[in-house]
């Protein structure tokens, strides 16, 4: 039996969304607004929001963390600036960020707002946290292609290092075919940049197959790029034993319905985990 769970953080793209992430047992919520997020297609919070996100949020004792997650363009640093400072104002608890220059302006700017290295940081390795420790980081975000011999590796590399570094991990949800999101097919056929929150999500459609200069046949197996979603109910266990600190359910543009379900099963495994069953 493990002596301390990891944290359940669900998705929210929608007030509806958050609030039936809290009902059924998240510890915390990620959410984005109308900027500078790489769920764009999601409804999103607008920014004026936030003190009132927030304040329902703490008086139910579950935590907030703002995405400011895509890349940045000199041209947006001032709107970039003023998101730090009214998260900071507004008591998220931090921001998740992907741009290297936006963390260490976050740092700045409100020193004392926590700052994740999101999972598009592609962080793969030991040097790589060391590196987002540098930035002022205070959690990492894993590459979603890693595997559990990975997380141990990964653990064991950080303590050699003396780093401490809580990590979190996605454990239920979409996958992208590209390495932690860094897709430049969705650009590149539709003029919408997976790094900039308007995924045209190419790798969802159906292909064909042309060998030597003739289609194969692939009947109903024509979806040739899109991974499986990602399920990792049985393995719940280990990732605690791992002493991962943050289990992360994928799903900023699912409705409040899938939000629910998909917590409330993650909830009652966490719980089972905690009572030894």
């Amino acid at each position: 039996m493990t002596t301390a769970l990891p944290e359940l953080l669900s998705p929210a793209g929608t007030w509806d969304a958050l609030k039936a992430a809290v009902a059924n047992g998240a510890d915390a919520v990620y959410f984005g607004v109308d900027a500078l997020n790489a769920r764009m297609r999601a409804a999103n919070f607008q920014r004026q929001e936030l003190p009132e996100l927030m304040q329902w949020l703490h008086r139910r004792g579950v935590k907030g963390f703002l995405t400011l997650n895509v890349l940045v363009f000199p041209a947006e640093l001032d709107e970039a600036a003023d998101l730090v400072l009214a998260a900071a104002e507004a008591g998220v608890d931090a921001l998740i960020v992907q741009d290297i220059g936006l963390a260490r302006l976050a740092r700045q700017l409100a020193p004392n707002l926590a700052i994740h290295g999101s999972t598009q940081m592609s962080i793969t390795s030991a040097a790589g946290v060391a590196q987002a420790a540098e930035l002022g980081c205070q959690r990492v975000v894993l590459a979603r292609e890693l595997a559990l011999k990975d997380f141990q590796r990964l653990q064991s590399q950080l303590q050699q290092r003396a780093i401490a570094m809580p990590l979190e991990v996605f454990v239920h949800g979409a996958l992208c075919v590209a390495y932690s999101g860094q897709c430049l097919t969705s650009e590149a056929l539709g003029q919408r940049s997976a790094n900039r929150g308007e995924c045209a999500q190419a790798c969802r459609l159906p292909y064909q197959l042309i060998v030597d200069g003739v289609e194969r046949d692939l009947q109903d197996q024509r979806y040739l790029l899109s991974p499986q979603d990602l399920s990792a109910w049985e393995l719940l266990p280990q990732l605690a034993d791992l002493d991962i600190a943050s289990l992360k359910i994928e799903g900023r543009l699912k409705d409040a319905t899938y939000v629910a379900a998909v917590t409330d099963a993650y909830r009652q495994s966490l719980d089972r985990l905690s009572a030894g069953d």
